[in-house]
Parts: C-alpha cells; structure tokens; sequence
C-alpha cells in the first residue's frame, strides 16, 4: 500500500469480540506457516489466548480501525506483573508496509509503560524486520534479543524475544 491509512487503537469491548474472533483467524493461518499446525476439524484455531484477552486479569485486548473497518488487533498480558508482553498482533495485509503497524505499536506500548516483551519466530522474515524496527523506534539502542524455548514444543525453534522499556 502507498499511502498511509489512518488506522485508530482503542479497547476492544465485549461487543468486538465476533470482529476480533474472524481476525484472530486471519492471523492464526498467518502463523501456521512458522508455526506449524492445521486448523481444528471446524475450521478454527485453538484460542486460548484469545479467551485470555477479553476474560482474564492482567490482559487487555486492543482493536486497530480504520474508519468503521477493522484493521487489526492486539493482546497484552502480563499488566498485572513487572512485564507486559504483547502476546498477539496482527494487521492486515491491505494495512501492511504502511507504517501502520508500527503506529498501532507505539499507541498500545504508551498505554503501558514499563518493561515490554515480544516474541516471534526467526523464519518469519517480515516480522523479524518489523519487531527489531519496533524495538529500535521505542527504544534507541537500549533493546535486547534472545532465543528461548517454546514451551512444551521440545521440536519447535525457539521463539526470539525482544525486550525493551519505555
């Protein structure tokens, strides 16, 4: 996409959550391709995390709009400790390599300041690119990277972790 799209993060409230539940498949068959994992005999993906977002203490779900059209999501959890953790973030395509992503980060992180943490995986190319992007943008040079195992995936890569304060 050329030009920029005016893309608005707000709280996501229990009356998004059909909006974000069809997104939250766009990005999980996003994600199947580094993760690995086909979708359940009902065409779903497992949504744990997604349940977490809109249900438990500490989390908060997160809707980025463009107009009245959504144009991503994003989950933190963590709030109710020393770090958050931006657990999920998807934009869509049509939104993408147009610095909306990036401006959707820098809204959802100023929300919460402190101690951050994200993971992706190093064969995802774009978001390798995108999170170090991130991290720089928010953080000077004060960020850092590290490989850790996913948990109970003993054959699964491990996930890279950035870590930064703002």
């Amino acid at each position: 996409m050329s030009s920029p799209l005016t893309i608005s993060v707000r709280p996501a409230t229990a009356a998004d959550r059909p909006v974000v539940e069809r997104l939250w498949l766009m990005f999980r068959h996003d994600m199947s391709e580094f993760q690995g994992g086909l979708p359940e005999p009902d065409a779903t993906f497992r949504g744990e995390r997604l349940a977490s977002a809109f249900a438990d203490r500490g989390w908060a779900a997160y809707l980025m709009v463009s107009g009245d059209r959504p144009a991503g999501f994003a989950f933190v959890r963590g709030l109710d400790g020393p770090v958050r953790v931006l657990n999920s973030f998807f934009v869509v395509r049509a939104a993408r390599r147009a610095g909306a992503g990036l401006r959707a980060v820098r809204d959802v992180v100023a929300r919460h300041p402190g101690p951050w943490e994200v993971a992706f995986q190093d064969a995802n190319a774009g978001a390798v690119a995108f999170w170090r992007r991130v991290a720089t943008d928010l953080a000077g040079d004060a960020w850092t990277e590290e490989r850790r195992p996913v948990p109970g995936r003993p054959d699964a890569p491990p996930d890279v972790w950035i870590s930064f304060t703002t």
